[in-house]
């Protein structure tokens, strides 16, 4: 989800006279953006694909199941549709509809239960929705499974992911039991870095794995699918019986192809920021993260005010100071508390530290001043 879906025209108004802008990457307008994929095309020599078929978009697919170590990948039109498929064609394999999933997962909280109004699968919640759920989690469902499904790193509690040994345990226990184990990947290129390993390495053991084109890479939009050959065009033609077969991919595809490589070079510098980022949060106690400890570029800011008071403090600062703090706030579990989302990217890196802490501090004096 775009994380300034919800800001209304006045807050966008007001983030573009910031001169400083704290969360996420730099906001390119449609004309620079355009620009700079015709240039690519020209560069490049692209053309079209038809209704899937071209080798623009048969390389990018070739790519990404590279990187993942899988043996086939498709390219789909939203994430959306990608995991539902995904999800529905391995509980037909394993003979049972239920797939495990987190209490925040993407699927339950932002799709419109479109799994279960299509039928393609009945969902059960695992795990406390304040944490990555346990081997321990999963072995508590009494039932045959036909699915789990991991979010890496899972964006509502704060990008957390589990330790790399529960990772490991739950492969082993999917693979065992003969239960599909799929990944929410939309930001598997953050929790990779954040593990420190090999995309190829923490996709080992899923039998399927969705990535997004546009959340970290900033594309336009667009997924990955990526699994067995079998898997994959059978998720192809299921694409095409939704209505995703749309006739040119290539606008999605030259704005996430023309950048992967840059974007993922960049994660290790992102990650490199936000650890330095949780150090320099120690000296300003009202601005609490969660995770604890960053486990990818992406955190939870915990505030203690009302919702309605952080937008206001928020507003207040981009009008004086033009310094844009944070997105969407949000309600928290706490009476009078509220939390916001960092995604720590070109923004915050490319910012000098005095600037960060300047902003920092007058955050800090706002957030005192209103207790």
């Amino acid at each position: 989800m775009n994380a300034t879906a919800n800001v209304t025209a006045s807050e966008v108004e007001l983030r573009r006279a910031c001169n400083v802008v704290l969360p996420g990457h730099r906001q390119v307008t449609p004309a620079r953006l355009y620009a700079a994929m015709a240039g690519w095309c020209e560069e490049n020599g692209i053309e079209h694909d038809v209704y899937g078929e071209g080798e623009l978009i048969a390389s990018l697919e070739r790519k990404v199941a590279a990187l993942l170590g899988m043996e086939s990948a498709v390219f789909c039109i939203t994430g959306t549709m990608a995991q539902a498929t995904a999800l529905r064609l391995a509980c037909a394999d394993r003979g049972s509809e239920l797939v495990a999933l987190h209490p925040t997962a993407h699927i339950l909280k932002h799709e419109r239960g479109n799994h279960q109004l299509f039928g393609h699968f009945a969902a059960l919640q695992v795990g406390s929705p304040h944490r990555p759920f346990t081997l321990e989690d999963v072995q508590a469902i009494p039932d045959r499974l036909g699915a789990v499904s991991v979010e890496l790193p899972a964006r509502e509690i704060g990008g957390q992911c589990p330790s790399w040994q529960e990772l490991d345990d739950i492969k082993a226990h999917c693979t065992r039991m003969g239960v599909h184990l799929h990944m929410d990947g939309a930001r598997l290129w953050e929790a990779a870095t954040g593990y420190g390993r090999p995309l190829a390495d923490v996709a080992a053991g899923f039998d399927s794995v969705y990535v997004s084109l546009y959340k970290g890479i900033g594309g336009l939009g667009g997924a990955v699918l990526a699994g067995s050959h079998a898997f994959v065009e059978r998720a192809r033609e299921w694409y095409r019986r939704q209505g995703g077969n749309v006739i040119h991919r290539s606008p999605y595809v030259v704005a996430a192809a023309m950048q992967l490589d840059a974007r993922l070079s960049a994660m290790p510098a992102y990650l490199r920021r936000t650890q330095w980022l949780f150090e320099a949060l120690r000296g300003y106690p009202l601005l609490r993260p969660n995770p604890a400890a960053p486990h990818a570029n992406m955190l939870h800011l915990h505030l203690p005010v009302p919702r309605e008071t952080a937008l206001a403090i928020r507003n207040r600062i981009a009008g004086e100071r033009r310094v844009w703090l944070h997105n969407q706030v949000y309600h928290a579990m706490l009476p009078e508390h509220s939390y916001t989302e960092w995604y720590v990217g070109d923004n915050l890196l490319d910012l000098p530290d005095a600037t960060v802490h300047a902003a920092l501090r007058a955050w800090q004096a706002a957030l005192e001043a209103a207790q």
